[in-house]
């Protein structure tokens, strides 16, 4: 059964966040592809190269003729081209249409943005409806992620 984590962003951006659950994916020996808008995948393209100077993650973008052999995908669209077992969502990216196909889903959300928050709400019902398992995490005050329903 696929699992959805909300990952509720409090103190640290999406910037600071995602790489440290990008590295834990692939660990695991899992492809992820990562939906997020236009803007965002050009930045993260950017950032994952260069977000700590003794590593980088192996990645690429939608846009390039090997999206379908990188690890880590980046995309603005519902695809998966490489054929990833985790997919992120962010920038209130929708829970796919084929979530049953994926072992995880990882939906990241700023907890500062009450927008941000219902429409995270709206996605954990649906969610639920397609009979997805659903869990919610926060971060304590040293950062380290603690399950909270």
């Amino acid at each position: 059964m696929t699992e959805v984590y909300f990952y509720h962003l409090q103190s640290r951006p999406i910037e600071q966040a995602l790489p440290v659950l990008l590295e834990k994916s692939l660990e695991r020996g899992w492809r992820v592809v990562v939906q997020a808008s236009d803007d965002r995948v050009e930045a993260l393209d950017a950032h994952l190269w260069t977000y700590r100077e003794d590593s980088f993650l192996p990645h690429g973008t939608h846009k390039e003729p090997t999206a379908a052999h990188q690890p880590i995908l980046l995309t603005a669209s519902p695809d998966n081209p490489n054929g990833a077992a985790v997919r992120f969502l962010i920038d209130g990216a929708p829970i796919p249409e084929d979530a049953a196909s994926y072992q995880r889903i990882v939906l990241m959300f700023d907890g500062d943005d009450p927008d941000a928050v219902e429409l995270a709400r709206q996605h954990w019902s649906s969610a639920k409806a397609l009979g997805l398992e659903v869990t919610y995490w926060q971060p304590d005050e040293q950062g380290r992620w603690q399950r909270k329903a």
